[in-house]
C-alpha cells in the first residue's frame, strides 16, 4: 500500500510538510510525542486540529520515561532562551539555545518509535519535517541524519521502508511560501516552546516563525498566532 506516517508536532515544519505529501499518500498516520514538553497540550490541540482537516488518522505516543532523563528546557520549563531577529543569525547564541533545548535522541527515537509502527501495520514511508534552517545548530535535522537513518532501517526494520524529509533543502520563509501556494491554515499551526494559545513571540521558535511569515507578508497569521 502506498502509505505514510507523519511525525506531527503542530509546528510549521511538520504541518506544511503534511499538506505537501496529503496527496501523495492512500494512507496517512500522524503521530504526536508526548516526552513531557511544557507545550504538549498546544502542540496536540494543533496535531489533532491540522490532522482533523486533513481527515488522518492522529495517534499520540506516550513517552513518560523521556522526561525524567531530559535537562531540557522544554522539559523543565525553565531557561528558555528568548531571541530577536538579529539574534537569529548569531551563531553563538544560536548554539547556546539548540544545547539548551536540546531533548536526549530526540528525533532518532521518534523515527524508530515510528519504524516500529510502520512495520506492525504495512506503512512504506516515514515523514519528518527536519529542514535546512534548523540543520544549522540541531544535526537531526540534515541530510546525514536522514542518509543514516535509512541506512540503520535496512538492518532494523523487515520490511522496505523509507525517512523523507520534504524541505531538508529548504528555510523557514521558503516553507511559509510553499504553505501559502497551498492555502494551508496557518492558524491552526504551534511552533511555540510554551503552552498557551497565543505564540510568545520570545522563543526561538517564534521568532523563526514570525520572521518567516514577515517576509512573505502573512500579516494576516501574525495577527492571528501571536499576542
Amino acid at each position: 500500500m502506498n502509505s505514510a506516517i507523519i511525525l506531527l508536532s503542530g509546528g510549521l515544519d511538520s504541518a506544511v510538510s503534511l499538506a505537501v505529501i496529503k496527496n501523495q499518500y492512500k494512507n496517512i498516520l500522524a503521530l504526536t510525542f508526548n516526552y513531557g514538553q511544557i507545550s504538549f497540550h498546544s502542540e496536540y490541540k494543533s496535531a489533532k486540529t491540522i490532522s482533523d482537516y486533513f481527515k488522518i488518522k492522529h495517534i499520540t505516543v506516550e513517552l513518560d520515561w523521556l522526561k525524567n532523563i531530559s535537562a531540557s528546557s522544554l522539559n523543565k520549563g525553565i531557561n528558555i532562551p528568548q531571541f530577536t531577529n538579529k539574534d537569529l543569525d548569531n551563531i553563538i547564541l544560536t548554539e547556546k539555545s539548540a544545547k539548551a533545548v536540546w531533548v536526549p535522541n530526540r528525533n532518532g527515537l521518534f523515527v524508530n518509535i515510528a519504524a516500529c509502527y510502520a512495520e506492525a501495520f504495512d506503512y512504506d514511508t516515514i515523514i519528518i519535517g527536519a529542514n535546512k534552517e534548523e540543520g544549522a545548530t540541531f544535526k537531526d535535522n540534515t541530510p546525514e541524519f536522514i542518509k543514516a537513518i535509512n541506512n540503520s532501517f535496512k538492518n532494523s526494520v523487515n520490511k522496505k521502508l523509507e525517512l523523507i524529509a520534504p524541505f531538508i533543502n529548504l528555510n523557514k520563509t521558503e516553507i511559509v511560501k510553499k504553505g501559502t501556494e497551498l492555502d494551508f491554515p496557518f492558524e491552526f499551526l504551534h511552533s511555540c516552546y510554551e503552552n498557551s494559545d497565543k505564540h510568545c513571540g520570545k522563543c526561538e521558535s517564534c521568532v523563526r516563525l514570525k520572521r518567516a511569515l514577515e517576509l512573505n507578508e502573512r500579516y494576516d497569521i501574525i495577527d492571528k498566532l501571536f499576542s
